[in-house]
């Protein structure tokens, strides 16, 4: 099948309109729409946008492929759209987008349709095919462009290269395979070609695994490289170099990952033979990597619990801020039931465990989870918090790969109850004990310190003490430290001095209200999930909920952090310049009227703190790439 069979007359739009990603992507699903390629204009923008969330598919040099396979597809299609003055798309390269190639597969696409898919993929790596798509002025020009390189080309042979020093294998796969997969390998193949190597690419595309890699192939390269966003069987590289990237740097950096591979310059991938996880050896990545891909992992599973607790939390003030208190006069039952949801006993509860737990999966796979929850759990109890919660997480995960390497002296007949049994005794206990008498203690011995001199420092200076208790509300979210300025400003309570305890309130609702404003403004920073992620800290930042920001600090908390210190030190210090005073502990913006001094002045101080971390996180974060 050629190419043009699935793209037509009818599927060209020569000028898109706009120069917003959303927009693009409006205009070409309408043209499929006016086609009548498509039966269902909602489902099919669905699945596009999912796609997009996944991973970018403007993948650079001007060129986006956003690309769906769902139901709603009555038969296969392309859409082609040009952009002169160019679209924001997010492309790997921050560069805008001109030219759009939309691919719509219907769930049943056969081989022949996935093939031809592929070569236009192939097509557009070329540059100029790129400059003559730009120029084209018809529809006419755009099929006889892309007629005048569409070759059906056969899969390549096992190649004979025992002998060459320079040979090279890649595996490549995208979660949809259709695009990224063959774009990655033909980038592959092309600077390979360039540089004098000789290589051979599996393409794990949505037809198939095709090229596949044979044990000779394996047995004579000099390294493996795998651009891949999904999984791939990796037990046949045991024993070899392995470099683990993205598809997406497949495409863009096919020179760098093919010049790695030849230095043999990767991690000796240790796997049994069966297995189809990723490699584990990281001695060759960079510490920071390492770091963030395991924070990663445990922020990412902790979102959902700090997103619906948290919103839970919020709904439950709208009883009245004491209303979940059975000895309140203002004590609803279902205000009640949302707390024990949302706060400590539920979702809130499991906040630090969950992160632990799954940082020290990151680290040491499955047996690595239990020892990560428990201590994650102990630090909890333990007064250690969100801190000692990442203590755990690390800590949990390398004593069990400490674990399997102590055990893998023990017979193979005893292989079976590694898992079952002593991973988890000996990972549970050793973790328990670390972190009940190495971890907790310290980190309770820091928390008295600290409220003993926030104690020691009076009220003096006013102004001085705002801005040290909107520091300590915000250098760990809810952590030890944040709770010995609150545990302060309720102390000051009971001796009827109430400025603290406003201050305290306006600093512990800026972290959350900047990073949702931070979202909002500056896009480019955040991940699709982060800006999802961002909506919720809107709610969570009124309701003074300072733990929702504490997904993002966690996942980059060298520029995160100063951020919200610096705009909670802002708000702490105007809320006591003001003369602001608050006599509730709780209830964020549910108990601004009830501030004396003035509630507009409040939510000014607020505001400007808010405003503060918003603008310094759009300064110190660097662009994303999806």
């Amino acid at each position: 099948m050629r190419i043009t069979e699935l793209l037509t007359k009818e599927t060209i739009l020569l000028s898109i309109n706009g120069t917003s990603k959303i927009g693009a992507i409006d205009s070409l699903v309408d043209v499929l729409v006016k086609a009548k390629k498509i039966n269902d204009r909602e489902d099919f923008k669905t699945a596009i946008l999912k796609r997009e969330e996944q991973s970018t598919t403007g993948v650079g040099d001007g060129i986006a492929i956003p690309h769906a396979k769902t139901k709603s597809v009555i038969e296969p299609a392309i859409v082609f759209g040009k952009s002169e003055a160019g679209v924001d798309y997010e492309s790997l390269d921050g560069q805008p987008s001109h030219l759009f190639f939309m691919i719509a597969a219907p769930e049943g696409a056969n081989n022949t349709h996935l093939e031809a898919l592929a070569r236009l993929s192939g097509i557009l790596m070329r540059p100029e095919v790129r400059e003559k798509l730009m120029a084209a002025a018809s529809e006419d020009e755009v099929i006889q462009i892309i007629n005048s390189y569409d070759e059906s080309e056969e899969e390549e042979e096992a190649q004979s290269v025992s002998d060459s020093k320079n040979f090279i294998v890649a595996v490549t796969a995208c979660p949809t395979g259709i695009a990224h997969t063959y774009m990655a390998a033909d980038a592959l193949k092309a600077k390979a070609a360039e540089l004098g190597v000789d290589i051979k690419v599996e393409t794990n595309g949505s037809g198939g695994a095709k090229n596949v890699l044979t044990a000779d192939d394996i047995k004579n390269a000099a390294a493996v490289i795998v651009a891949a966003d999904t999984k791939v069987e990796m037990g046949r590289f045991a024993g070899k170099p392995v470099i683990e990237t993205a598809v997406a740097n497949g495409i863009r950096k096919p020179k760098e990952l093919i010049e790695q591979a030849v230095r043999k310059d990767a991690p000796i991938y240790q796997g049994s033979g069966t297995e189809s996880d990723s490699p584990k050896s990281e001695s060759k990545k960079s510490v920071g990597s390492t770091i963030y891909k395991h924070l990663m992992n445990g922020v990412s599973n902790m979102l959902p619990f700090v997103v619906g607790g948290g919103i839970l939390i919020a709904i439950s003030f709208m009883f009245g801020y004491n209303a979940a208190d059975p000895n309140d006069p203002s004590y609803h039952p279902i205000a009640k039931a949302l707390m024990d949801i949302g706060g400590g006993a539920g979702a809130f509860g499991l906040l630090v465990p969950v992160l632990a737990g799954f940082i020290a999966m990151s680290i040491a796979d499955r047996p690595g989870f239990a020892p990560g929850m428990v201590g994650g759990l102990l630090a909890a109890t333990g007064g250690a918090g969100f801190l000692g919660g990442l203590v755990a997480g690390f800590l949990a995960g390398y004593l069990v790969i400490g674990l399997k390497k102590a055990f893998a002296v023990l017979p193979a007949s005893l292989e079976g109850i590694k898992t079952i049994l002593l991973y988890p005794l000996f990972g549970v206990a050793l973790t328990g004990f670390l972190m009940l008498y190495l971890v907790n203690e310290p980190v309770g011995a820091l928390n008295q310190g600290i409220s003993n001199w926030l104690s020691g420092l009076g009220t003096g200076n006013a102004v001085l003490l705002g801005i040290v208790l909107g520091l300590m509300m915000a250098v760990d979210m809810g952590g030890p430290v944040n709770k010995a300025a609150y545990v302060f400003g309720t102390g000051l309570l009971a001796n009827g001095v109430y400025e603290p305890m406003a201050a305290i309130m306006a600093a512990g609702m800026v972290p959350p209200l900047g990073i949702a404003i931070a979202t909002l403004f500056f896009k480019r920073k955040f991940s699709k999930q982060d800006r999802d992620a961002g909506k919720a800290n809107f709610i969570m930042g009124l309701s003074f909920i300072t733990e929702g920001a504490i997904p993002f600090a966690a996942a980059d908390p060298l520029r995160v952090l100063p951020s919200a210190m610096a705009g909670s030190a802002v708000a702490g210090g105007l809320t006591m310049l003001f003369g602001i005073s608050l006599r509730a502990p709780h209830g964020g913006v549910f108990v601004v009227p009830l501030v004396d001094g003035g509630w507009p002045m409040y939510l000014l101080a607020i505001f400007i703190g808010a405003i503060v971390t918003a603008i310094l996180l759009g300064i110190l974060k660097k662009p994303v790439q999806e």
